[in-house]
């Protein structure tokens, strides 16, 4: 996502290279190019127009710092500005209520019902409640089957009232049921239409004056670029909605959506959502975002994402094994295991900074992982805890159990023993625990 307007700011900012002050002739080739690539990113010309407006005015008046070039000045100053245009700080979601009734609206297509089963989860996991949703959808047979699957997978139940079409009756009754029931959270999914018309508005807030949610959330494809900030307005004007979601950040999306929409609704963004697996919602933080955008990677959400999948019990278990030399397969898959829990592997490294670029043309296959995890569950016990054993009969067994070439298992398990002599020649010098700490990183290789 933003591939195309980070590549489109970054060369903006070339013409300041070099440079050994600001100057109202290199600040005006800059913002120029830097207001091109707003409108090519689908950012209506008006805003990008007061956007750049403000990068001049912020830069020409700026006393340049002596131990920062002008380039870097200027990046500070489109940093702090997108923050602004995208929201500022990040704002949570409302759970206030007994229930809490969150409400969810937008157009068919846009992800409303999975991302009803993905804010159920995140609610479920990081704030600790007992949600329940409400099929409120008597128009597409397919959202009520979506949602009772995905509500298995996830642990949640799904009201459903598939004779009843009234959809104000079934909300009403879905709050009733979490009442009794000590739900403590109703996510109430609606029906959309390919587009706006007067009939789905008035379904919308028909359901919305009947449960007085303590929430709406209007969910954005950000894929449809500036037609989901015009879509959001029409919306906005008729049910007022609390906040914005932005759905599919991992397609082809130019990025006008989430650069604008705050802007023009004058209504955060609450969550930002890729993929189709029910563990990717993020919460939205603009100041992130910005730096992801301008290529300054995002290191923090890395560190978060490490931290909701850190195990303390199985790390101090492993770094006893570090300590001793004892590290083995076993060890191995379940740090696989750990990583993949983080999400897609290419998303995490972009959030490094610097990385970002060097890897965006980059073929990364997650594939890979199951080809390791396959070889080491080919191994029986005793071979995954003392690797020292593999000889050829035994490394043949384990490449045709697994699919694999000889070639293929011999490199993995050459790679192996160059990682544990790594965390033997650690432990030497003291660093065992850190070893422990790194073996993330390490089980990337």
């Amino acid at each position: 996502m933003f591939e195309s307007l980070s590549n489109r700011l970054e060369t903006a900012f070339q013409s300041l290279k070099g440079q050994g002050k600001i100057s109202e002739i290199n600040i005006a080739s800059t913002v120029k190019e830097i207001r091109r690539a707003l409108v090519d990113a689908d950012v209506n010309y008006k805003i990008a127009k007061e956007f750049t407006d403000r990068i001049k005015d912020k830069a020409l008046g700026e006393d340049v710092i002596k131990s920062v070039s002008p380039g870097q000045q200027m990046v500070k100053i489109v940093a702090d500005e997108l923050t602004e245009l995208m929201g500022g700080t990040k704002t949570e979601i409302n759970l206030k209520g007994s229930p809490a009734i969150i409400l969810i609206a937008g157009l068919q297509g846009s992800g409303k019902t999975t991302f009803s089963a993905k804010l159920a989860k995140f609610i479920k996991s990081k704030n600790g409640r007992n949600p329940v949703i409400a099929a409120c959808d008597v128009y597409r047979p397919a959202a009520i089957n979506q949602l009772q699957v995905l509500g298995e997978q996830i642990g949640v139940p799904v009201y459903t009232d598939t004779d009843n079409k009234n959809p104000v009756d079934i909300a009403k009754k879905a709050i009733n049921f979490a009442r009794v029931n000590n739900h403590n959270v109703v996510i109430i999914d609606t029906a959309g239409r390919l587009a706006v018309d007067e009939q789905m508005m008035d379904e919308i807030s028909s359901i919305k004056k009947a449960v007085q949610p303590t929430e709406t959330l209007f969910i954005v494809d950000s894929m449809t670029g500036q037609d989901a900030v015009n879509t959001a307005k029409a919306f906005n004007d008729r049910l007022d909605f609390d906040g914005v979601v932005l759905t599919k950040l991992d397609g082809d999306t130019r990025g006008g959506a989430a650069l604008t929409i705050k802007y023009v609704v004058n209504k955060p963004i609450k969550f930002i959502s890729q993929g189709e697996k029910t563990d990717t919602l993020d919460i939205f933080h603009p100041d992130r975002m910005a730096r992801r955008i301008l290529g300054m990677g995002d290191i923090v959400s890395l560190v978060e994402k490490a931290q909701e999948n850190y195990d303390a019990e199985k790390a101090a278990e492993l770094q006893k094994k570090i300590r001793k030399n004892k590290f083995d397969f076993e060890d191995f898959l379940v740090q696989l295991g750990q990583i993949k829990k983080m999400g897609n592997i290419k998303d995490l490294m972009g959030m490094i900074p610097g990385i970002g670029k060097q890897i965006k043309d980059m073929d990364i296959d997650e594939k890979q992982f199951k080809k390791l995890e396959a070889m080491i569950q080919s191994m029986t016990p005793a071979e995954r805890q003392d690797p020292d054993i593999l000889n050829g009969s035994r490394r043949k067994r384990i490449a045709d159990g697994s699919g694999s070439s000889i070639q293929d298992l011999n490199q993995f398990i050459k790679q192996f023993e160059e990682m544990r002599k790594m965390m033997k020649m650690m432990n030497k010098m003291g660093g065992g625990a850190k070893a422990a700490r790194a073996m993330g990183m390490m089980g990337k290789r």
